[in-house]
């Protein structure tokens, strides 16, 4: 999930999945002859799974379950080998024609050749099978979040490249490589992000320097459009083309001019014009439209649709009151801690980035909620244990980045076996690996399981939002 204008962290781990994503490579890459396999499953990150006569497993980009195909592997590992289907021998009727020009090459959207209800099916049976793997039987339904909007991503990060021959290239990323794919049309973005990248193209092969480019991010709000450049010298010129490029399609334009010289010292953006204040809107069934104001550097979910949906899940499921007080920990900008609070419940967020902190209290004030702010480390467990013994929620949220909340969650379990425990966490989570691993501390603290649903965030891969609800 990018944030406009700051450099991206490394993404953590997240615990196996059957796939060993951390073993690595004990050779060069290489090409087998081909070889016939049987599918036969999908692995969590939505690679067909098959075995060679030796037992040895094999993952196969772009194949499905019950499919014959004949592969070439391109990274054999000690415990698996990496392939691709080489040619296709029998489809599975979960098959489709991928709808962009630019699937397989580009790194994105790696489930297009999956219809949409199997996409859905396979992210349930991911959650079900993580929580099995934590012991932790869930036999209910586990719903999903869904909407039918395919182009659906309001915040993109194009990588900029002049090849060989002097042609400028501005795209994605190709799977697990730093190669720039030159794309044309993104089929995910929402419509206003799609109709700027012709332009876009148009501007930078006007540029004196488009080496000078290193990537550029859009942001779509629902008043706007935010282009951050990244230019690594700096070039008065191609800056006032920018900036009439901005003007010209009323976009707002902050840019980023110099070199990084570490991850701790970073290049100050600024803008063109005054710094904005974006606003995001929540329109709930229970509250109607709420405005949050955001600067371009916070976290805002990427799919605006789903995540109103999620919201309202949460809300749902809590069924909050004026005599409750809830507890928001990893809160960003009040996603969740604003519309909660119109309810009537006083709520505490807790968010580790100061700035964010203030956003929520402006938030809060500019609508007049019952919403206090705190800056905390959520992993630091003498700090957590402090938070819950002094506030005594009736319920707490959990909204954690990729590596979860397992402090919160091993808090919350003592909590639960001494019998002083808030009586409803409702989580929401990126990454199931980590879902399910704090999961199992809460349960085995004395909570249950109430409901589940994945939320379908990243329509076309296999990257989900998962929503759960226990309850003491």
């Amino acid at each position: 999930m990018a944030m406009l204008g700051k450099r991206r962290p490394a993404r953590p781990a997240s615990g196996k999945s059957g796939l060993a994503r951390q073993e690595k490579s004990h050779t060069a890459k290489v090409e087998s002859d081909d070889s016939r396999l049987i599918i036969e499953r999908l692995a969590h990150d939505g690679r067909g799974v098959a075995h060679w006569p030796s037992g040895k497993a094999v993952f196969v980009d772009q194949a499905l379950p019950g499919e014959s195909v004949d592969v070439a592997v391109h990274c054999t590992r000690k415990r698996f080998d990496e392939a691709h289907v080489r040619e296709l021998h029998s489809s599975s009727p979960q098959r489709v024609t991928p709808p962009c020009a630019h699937f397989g090459q580009c790194g994105g959207c790696d489930l297009q050749h999956m219809a949409l209800a199997a996409q859905r099916w396979h992210k349930r049976h991911v959650v079900a099978d993580l929580l099995a793997r934590q012991g932790l039987e869930w036999p209910g339904d586990i719903g999903c979040l869904a909407t039918d909007q395919t182009a659906y991503r309001r915040r993109a990060r194009l990588g900029v490249n002049v090849d060989r021959d002097g042609h400028v290239l501005m795209g994605f990323r190709a799977q697990r490589s730093h190669r720039l794919v030159d794309i044309h049309h993104c089929h995910v973005l929402v419509p206003a992000l799609q109709a700027l990248l012709a332009p876009l193209r148009t501007l930078l092969n006007s540029l004196d320097a488009p080496r000078d480019v290193g990537h550029i991010e859009l942001l779509a709000t629902p008043a706007q459009c935010v282009v951050v450049v990244r230019q690594l010298n700096a070039r008065p010129a191609d800056e006032q083309r920018w900036q009439a490029f901005a003007e010209e399609h009323q976009l707002v334009l902050g840019m980023l001019v110099g070199r990084e010289k570490s991850t701790t010292q970073g290049v100050k953006m600024h803008w063109h014009g005054a710094e904005p204040t974006l606003v995001d809107l929540l329109t709930l069934p229970t509250t109607g439209a709420l405005a949050l104001s955001f600067a371009a550097g916070d976290f805002i979910q990427v799919n605006a649709d789903v995540n109103q949906l999620m919201v309202a899940q949460v809300i749902e499921w809590l069924a909050p009151v004026e005599s409750e007080q809830i507890l928001d920990l990893f809160a960003g900008i009040g996603n969740f801690s604003l519309p909660v609070a119109m309810s009537g419940a006083r709520v505490h967020a807790v968010e580790g980035n100061s700035a964010m902190v203030a956003r929520i209290a402006a938030n809060a004030r500019h609508h007049q909620l019952p919403v206090s702010g705190q800056q905390a480390d959520l992993n630091d467990a003498g700090g957590v244990a402090e938070l819950l013994d002094t506030l005594r929620p009736d319920a707490v949220i959990l909204d954690p980045p990729r590596n979860g909340a397992e402090t919160v969650c091993q808090a919350l379990g003592r909590l639960a076996a001494s019998g002083e425990r808030p009586p409803r966490v409702a989580y929401i989570s990126c990454d199931p690996a980590t879902l399910a691993r704090d999961t199992a501390h809460l349960v085995h603290g004395g909570y249950r399981i109430k409901q589940v649903a994945v939320a379908d965030m990243f329509v076309h891969t296999a990257h989900m939002e998962t929503v759960m609800l226990l309850e003491a």
